[in-house]
């Protein structure tokens, strides 16, 4: 019989992977045949992601993984470590959020509502509507194209990137056709190089978008080089996009499972920012962290792990851990202390969270308000091959009378 963590990568466990994750953590960490070692309990979770002997390098691996068609392409800062990781994100963060730009996010209500609001309109009146594809999927690229401050005219194209983009991450080489990959890595250099010619021309044109700020900002940190900024923009794009979409998605299907829930946020619309975050504790958008790598020798657990052995982080597993959470496989919006592992901690929590999370509220309470007694299709939805982003791939909703 195949170990626990096969079954979990095994698309059979995607639509409940959640009795797979209790059965790991009854050894919090535990080794592979490979020589990996799988982290599934919060307490050692927390720890590990805060420790500054793991690595995002992957040169840190003793097995580093196969190289991308985008080999010697400048990274994110996701993929760094300290300095380089933290003054990096520094510079991102001058124009993100708080502390310096503490406005960035209440500044776009007005654009997050009237974008929600156009998607609803369109599908106003369908008996049937696809949550992903008629909404949850073009939402974070209209929204991330606005904070770049990409030209309306080009928006299009970038619709068309990040779609390929997303299809070719769920490429399966056994099932699916060499072309899907091959469109995904089109993609990537598509969006690179249109990426860096906005760059260019936002030399000495300050403006409000983010790819303006960062081309002309001279702060503590000194300029961001070009490639860095581009390397930025692409992780809000590709990383930005999976985390709302699968967010939007799981959280409209758990309140259609729990439609005493959906009523209770029909009328009472506050209730969406604590709703949201359970979300991200109940059904998180990332579950997964693929790896980590041990810089030198350590100890989790009283289990020694080697230098330069690959870690893995069951997010969405620790999000579940009985240990740190009363009743954690019951959705509860009033549930307190929920310091979920949603974004990730460390520091490498998500420098999206606060939009991402805004989205996702604005987006879910319109949903709610608007749709005429939604139910869904098919329960389960079917899911997206990737057991790492895990969301439906569609979600089928029937409004009205049915």
């Amino acid at each position: 019989m195949p170990g626990t963590l096969q079954r979990i990568f095994d698309y059979s466990a995607r639509a409940d992977p959640y009795p797979l994750y209790a059965e790991l953590r009854k050894t919090p960490v535990a080794r592979q045949e490979d020589g990996s070692y799988v982290i599934s309990t919060y307490r050692e979770i927390t720890t590990v992601l805060n420790d500054p002997h793991l690595s995002s390098d992957a040169r840190h691996l003793t097995r580093p993984p196969m190289p991308s068609a985008e080999e010697g392409v400048t990274s994110s800062f996701i993929h760094m470590d300290s300095p380089e990781h933290d003054r990096l994100r520094r510079m991102a963060m001058r124009h993100f959020g708080p502390p310096h730009t503490p406005g960035l996010v209440t500044g776009l209500e007005g654009f997050l509502t009237a974008t929600v609001g156009s998607l609803i309109d369109g599908v106003a009146g369908k008996e049937q509507i696809d949550v992903v594809d008629d909404f949850a999927f073009p939402l974070p690229v209209t929204v991330i194209c606005h904070l770049l401050g990409v030209p309306r005219e080009d928006e299009p194209r970038f619709h068309f990137w990040v779609n390929d983009i997303m299809n070719s991450i769920d490429y399966d080489p056994e099932t699916d056709p060499k072309e899907k990959l091959d469109k995904g890595v089109q993609a990537r250099m598509d969006l690179r190089q249109c990426l860096g010619e906005l760059v260019e021309q936002r030399h000495g044109r300050p403006g409000d978008g983010l790819l303006s700020r960062l081309a002309n900002d001279d702060g503590p940190d000194g300029r961001m080089a070009d490639a860095d900024i581009v390397a930025t923009a692409r992780l809000l794009f590709i990383a930005g996009h999976e985390t709302v979409v699968n967010l939007i998605t799981n959280g409209m299907l758990t309140l259609l499972r729990h439609p005493q829930v959906l009523q209770r946020l029909r009328d009472e619309p506050d209730l969406v920012v604590p709703l949201v975050e359970e979300l991200l504790r109940y059904e998180p958008p990332v579950q997964i962290i693929p790896w980590r790598a041990a810089y030198s020798d350590i100890n989790v657990a009283d289990t020694a792990i080697p230098q330069g052995s690959q870690i893995m982080l069951l997010l969405a597993s620790g999000s579940r851990d009985p240990k740190r959470f009363h009743d954690p496989d019951r959705f509860d919006p009033d549930r307190r202390d929920n310091q979920h592992l949603g974004f990730g901690s460390g520091i490498h929590l998500c420098f999206g969270a606060p939009l991402a999370r805004r989205e996702t509220q604005i987006a879910l309470a319109e949903l709610v308000r608007r749709l005429d007694r939604p139910r869904l299709v098919a329960d389960p939805p079917p899911y997206r091959p990737s057991p790492v982003l895990r969301g439906p791939i569609h979600l089928d909703i029937e409004q009205g009378d049915g």
